[in-house]
């Protein structure tokens, strides 16, 4: 059985880390629970946890914000399962658990961003039901 949980204090933020930085490889361990810290207070950034056994096998950074075009949502930053723990259902409970947490807040749709490179994640995303409905377009400043 898993536990999911929000992530409320320094030890569960750094506990996240191990996971996170297969997806987030630039981030660096001294400075990763300050940068969620800040993140938390400027964007209300949450990290969701799902244990197995006490181990940390998928985690998720979302925010729950508005839009003109898209009304009260969720936007899901980062989704990623521990290489070692992948096709066991974790990423799936844990995208159906940031769901139903959403939708109890009033939100009406969930949106992320997937990087070109992502095949894998690609096909998870559609076999979730979810449409690939935009092009997201960037420009360094």
């Amino acid at each position: 059985m898993y536990d999911i949980q929000l992530a409320s204090t320094e030890e569960d933020i750094a506990s996240t880390f191990n996971v996170m930085v297969q997806l987030r490889t630039h981030l660096k361990k001294q400075e990763y629970v300050a940068l969620i810290q800040q993140m938390q207070r400027e964007s209300g950034y949450q990290i969701a946890i799902l244990r197995h056994n006490e181990t940390v096998c998928s985690v998720a950074g979302f925010r729950i914000t508005s839009s003109l075009s898209w009304g009260k949502f969720v936007y899901v930053d980062d989704l990623i399962s521990d290489d070692k723990m992948r096709s066991r259902g974790f990423g799936e409970a844990l995208l159906s658990w940031i769901s139903q947490h959403s939708k109890a807040l009033g939100c009406t749709q969930l949106h992320l961003d997937s990087g070109v490179q992502r095949h894998s994640a690609h096909r998870f995303y559609l076999r979730e039901r979810m449409d690939i409905t935009c092009y997201h377009f960037c420009r360094l400043l």
